[in-house]
């Protein structure tokens, strides 16, 4: 980010002056004193402005911009996007012609770039953000695919007492799973493994206990 000096009577009037010129709140700028400035001889004489530099810091969604256009143009990707903040997390919504390869196969291309995009932002800023990265809505499709999935297994595992490990998942993923089977009376749910390989198992509850 381009930077500007400002300079005022005091290190204090100069942020002030530079606060007016920008239009912005302390928050959102970072300070760097270059000259601390002196009233001189009686407030008077050999006096000298304090002098300081002024940054606008980055917001997260200038900063997930930023690499996510350096991502789409890697790739060479006909796709756009929207950024968006709703209750506590930042969404991106991918949508466009080569929105598949966003997607990858069962969403692991898109798990990646959410993953990749949250390091590239906290890593960037000061305070921690959220980032949920969609694509035409795949996300509540692959929910509703992982509901049935273990709904269709529960009643596998209540068949053949059996216990079933799924394929690796992702956090958010294994959540789903769990939820959904957490009140049933025939089986329960764990995690076994470490990510990015971490899996749920549905294990048999013998006599419905």
């Amino acid at each position: 980010m381009k930077s500007i000096v400002v300079e005022g009577s005091s290190v204090e009037e100069a942020v002030q002056s530079a606060l007016e010129k920008l239009g912005v709140t302390r928050e959102q700028i970072e300070v760097d004193v270059l000259e601390e400035g002196s009233r001189g001889l009686f407030g008077i004489i050999g006096g000298k402005q304090a002098s300081i530099s002024v940054t606008m810091k980055e917001t997260p969604e200038q900063v997930m911009k930023e690499f996510l256009d350096d991502v789409v143009e890697a790739m060479e990707l006909n796709v756009e996007y929207s950024i968006h903040f709703n209750e506590g997390y930042w969404h991106v919504d991918f949508t466009g012609k080569d929105v598949r390869f966003v997607i990858g196969r069962r969403g692991k291309t898109l798990n990646s770039l959410q993953m990749l995009t949250n390091m590239a932002v906290n890593k960037k800023l000061e305070e921690r953000v959220r980032v949920i990265i969609d694509a035409e809505g795949y996300r509540s499709r692959r929910e509703e695919t992982l509901r049935r999935l273990a709904r269709k297994t529960a009643d596998r595992v209540r068949r053949t007492k059996s216990n079933v490990m799924l394929e690796p998942m992702t956090p958010q993923e294994r959540r789903i799973i769990h939820l959904e089977l957490q009140n049933s009376d025939w089986v329960a749910t764990t995690s076994r493994g470490e990510d990015p390989y971490r899996k749920v198992v549905i294990c048999y509850k013998s006599r419905g206990a």
